[in-house]
């Protein structure tokens, strides 16, 4: 007997505590319901603080707006992140809630380096491509070209810093750098030679091969000042050379 009434006391507790949570959960439901909570600001801010160059805050703010539901409690803040994120020179959005009706979104921009194909696309710094307003890209600086099969933008960038350190003895920069789909470098300088680069096994590979024209492009310089058009780095021991009213090649290219 007294295990009987031990369980109905057990059981009238459980139902008791399930009422009261039922009863707590709709009241939070209805407060978090009042008009109180109702989004009103929506601050955008640039990350660290930087200012927005390209991303006009009520232009973005209106764009996204649209696709934010809820109010303080119920938003989505990762369908708001998305919303912002998918708006043209956004490269990464950070959303947070701020009592008790306000939401701060923070901005990081695309910072534009070239053109990427042919299809009228931006690369960034980062090694991101992405669509935005060619003419507000050019803006910033001139841009350079790029090229090379798709997943391969991180590559290319990065290989852009290495070439411009290995040139920096001539003083001069890349003004385009392709890779092929057979991940052959094919680099435009700054003063307007081509250079063929070829595949590599390793960087160390592409590096001698700049190392080996840095050491003689004084001296070809020197004998036909600005008439070289192109130099084909891709010889074990030596190069071709086409300038205008010239060509030279080596007979020991790799085969």
């Amino acid at each position: 007997m007294w295990q009987d009434i031990k369980m109905l006391n057990a059981t009238a507790n459980a139902l008791f505590g399930l009422v009261a949570l039922a009863l707590i959960s709709a009241c939070l439901w209805w407060v978090a319901q009042r008009p109180y909570f109702t989004l009103k600001v929506i601050h955008i801010e640039g990350a660290e603080q930087a200012q927005l160059r390209h991303i006009n805050p009520l232009t973005v703010r209106s764009t996204a707006l649209s696709r934010i539901k809820g109010n303080f409690f119920t938003a989505n803040l990762e369908s708001v992140r998305q919303a912002f994120e998918a708006v043209p020179w956004v490269r990464k959005a950070t959303v947070r809630r701020e009592w008790p009706n306000r939401l701060t979104v923070t901005l990081e921009e695309h910072t534009p380096l070239g053109t990427w194909g042919e299809d009228g696309r931006l690369l960034s710094t980062k090694g991101d491509v992405f669509t935005a307003n060619l003419a507000e890209a050019e803006e910033d600086a001139e841009l350079l070209a790029f090229n090379g099969p798709p997943g391969s933008e991180k590559e290319v960038v990065a290989r852009l810093n290495d070439l411009n350190a290995w040139f920096a003895p001539i003083d001069v920069t890349a003004a385009s750098l392709s890779l092929s789909g057979r991940y052959a470098w094919t680099v435009k300088l700054s003063n307007g030679v081509t250079v063929e680069l070829g595949r590599e096994k390793s960087s160390t590979t592409l590096k001698e091969r700049v190392e080996r024209l840095v050491g003689i492009y004084p001296q070809l310089l020197a004998r036909l000042q600005d008439r070289i058009e192109s130099i084909d780095m891709r010889y074990p021991n030596g190069l071709a050379l086409q300038a205008q009213g010239l060509k030279v090649g080596s007979e020991s290219k790799k085969k």
